[in-house]
């Protein structure tokens, strides 16, 4: 008779303070037997071409030139030693081939920790290792250190996407624990769930133009106390001398990406963590991405204080990172938010994303939005409970967008 293992603690949800727990049955190991069964596409998926032999413009044909699947940007981290095998992202890039033209690819990555994703298993990790197994390596399709929803299959037709699931799905015969495809859209969502993966829920913030003419015309949609509340912090800043400039692209030097450096690194040491990415990276997306770049630079009595570099194009802007010399109130909303929003309003930029969690960008206009990952587990019995757990906590993202929205911000419902 096998007895019946103990709940163990899955995830320490630091938002909420609430603790998870997988209950794991007996935990008996099996063989991945039950992966997902995709049926044979025709395309031709190879897994040893590296992305400096792609050609640049046929991988952001595939991308929708969105310049965070970029063939520069994800150049850029590899160049610079930011996502490589000896920071545990060791590119396993998938490509889709029909004869010599590319046709399809998944920017794909075998891991051996779990930092930089933005979409936490340390719990399930932790409970793998409990009953001896092996949860590191693990493959990760993603764009590293960067929570931002979107295409991972990154191929125009449903087989091509299909063919290249099912190679990465196939990883999981050959000593990878499991399959996570981070921060994926709605649509392939829908097809990995549809393909036997399960489907995680997590939370962001995003801001939507309602075609405002200008920050006061944004303003003018929020309730009295919100609205009330942004003018003072406003107020408040330029009280205390400080103001902001807004650089672009070519405006952008290197004594400002230097000292953008310096805000950035000084912000992750005051929490207690390392700085994930190098000045070397964000040189080498100036220099590739300048037109996708916005620094916001803020002063008091003329010397510069913070900064905060964003990645846009033409439909959206995504707050990436900040930093600042000395602690101000309000200096982060400003220059994080705020500027943003003027950005997007003065160029008619329709959404801004904020980033991970973060329920305080609800008052400042950004609503709740459901993001999804999708995730294969080689252990049968590992992955039903999982799979319980991803149902419960789908539930509980669901009950907690629907609180947000009751504390919105507007006057009436956006859109």
């Amino acid at each position: 008779m096998v007895a019946r293992a103990p709940r163990v603690p899955l995830e320490d949800d630091a938002r909420s303070g609430d603790n998870r727990f997988l209950c794991c049955r007996s935990l008996t190991m099996h063989a991945p037997s039950s992966l997902p069964r995709l049926p044979v596409a025709t395309p031709l998926i190879r897994d040893d071409v590296p992305l400096s032999a792609i050609d640049a413009a046929q991988w952001n044909r595939l991308a929708n030139d969105a310049p965070l699947l970029s063939h520069e940007y994800f150049s850029a981290l590899h160049d610079s030693g930011c996502a490589s095998e000896q920071t545990g992202w060791q590119p396993r890039f998938l490509t889709a081939w029909n004869q010599s033209a590319l046709i399809g690819a998944m920017p794909l990555y075998a891991k051996t920790h779990s930092y930089g994703e933005y979409v936490f298993d340390w719990g399930w990790a932790d409970a793998y290792r409990r009953y001896g197994r092996r949860y590191y390596p693990k493959l990760v399709a993603a764009v590293p250190f960067t929570p931002v929803p979107g295409a991972r299959l990154l191929a125009p037709d449903a087989m091509t996407r299909r063919a290249l699931l099912a190679r990465a799905l196939a990883g999981l015969h050959r000593g990878y624990s499991s399959l996570h495809v981070l921060f994926a859209d709605d649509a392939q969502s829908r097809e990995g769930a549809a393909a036997g993966m399960l489907t995680r829920d997590g939370l962001q913030f995003h801001w939507r133009n309602q075609g405002y003419r200008d920050f006061a015309d944004f303003l003018a949609a929020f309730n009295h106390d919100k609205r009330k509340k942004i003018r003072q912090e406003r107020r408040r800043l330029a009280q205390a001398g400080v103001t902001f400039v807004r650089r672009v692209g070519a405006d952008i030097s290197a004594a400002d990406r230097a000292f953008f450096f310096g805000c950035y690194t000084r912000t992750y040491r005051a929490h207690h963590s390392t700085p994930y990415l190098s000045l070397d990276f964000f040189d080498r997306i100036a220099a590739t991405l300048a037109d996708h770049l916005l620094l916001v630079i803020g002063y008091r009595d003329g010397r510069r204080l913070c900064a905060a570099l964003d990645v846009f194009d033409a439909e959206t802007l995504w707050g990436r990172y900040w930093g600042a010399r000395e602690y101000v109130p309000g200096l982060h909303f400003e220059a994080c938010y705020y500027q943003a929003i003027e950005f997007c309003i003065e160029r008619g930029i329709e959404s801004f994303e904020g980033g991970a969690q973060g329920v305080h960008k609800l008052a400042r206009g950004l609503l709740p939005v459901a993001t999804h990952s999708l995730h294969a587990i080689a252990d049968r019995a590992f992955e039903a409970a999982i799979a319980d757990y991803c149902t419960r906590e789908r539930v509980d993202v669901a009950h907690s967008i629907d609180e947000l929205e009751s504390g919105s911000p507007f006057r009436h419902e956006e859109g």
